[in-house]
């Protein structure tokens, strides 16, 4: 399994990105997917993620409201629409996923199996 996540770059507070995540090899509406974030100097942490296959969402209360999770299992793609964006939500994003996951460990990136390579997004004042 290999996932591809694409769509960062540079944009000013206030402004939208949408991060796409491909994924190629196994069974994409099988997968559990998330999305993670790691800044210079922290720790990877959770952004949204689906509590199941296709299931209910979850977010991270520093991106409720502003992000948006979603799926195309035709496309075998998984999206992170981010509106609002903030200098503090700079970071490389990373797509995850995996077969199984228990739902009260959604947010924790050691659930995952399958890692993609990340993408940039900056975000200027």
């Amino acid at each position: 399994v290999q996932l591809q996540a694409s769509g960062g770059g540079l944009v000013q507070a206030g402004g939208s990105l949408r991060l796409s995540c491909a994924v190629s090899g196994g069974t994409f509406r099988e997968y559990v997917m998330g999305w993670f974030r790691q800044a210079p100097g922290k720790e990877r942490e959770f952004v949204a993620g689906f509590r199941k296959s296709g299931g209910n969402t979850l977010y991270a209360d520093s991106v409720e409201g502003r992000f948006t999770i979603s799926r195309d299992n035709a496309k075998k793609t998984a999206y992170l629409q981010m509106n609002n964006l903030r200098p503090e939500d700079t970071a490389v994003y990373y797509c995850a996923a995996s077969r199984t996951i228990i739902s009260s460990s959604v947010g924790l990136p050691s659930s995952y199996a399958y890692w993609g390579q990340g993408t940039l997004v900056t975000v200027s004042s």
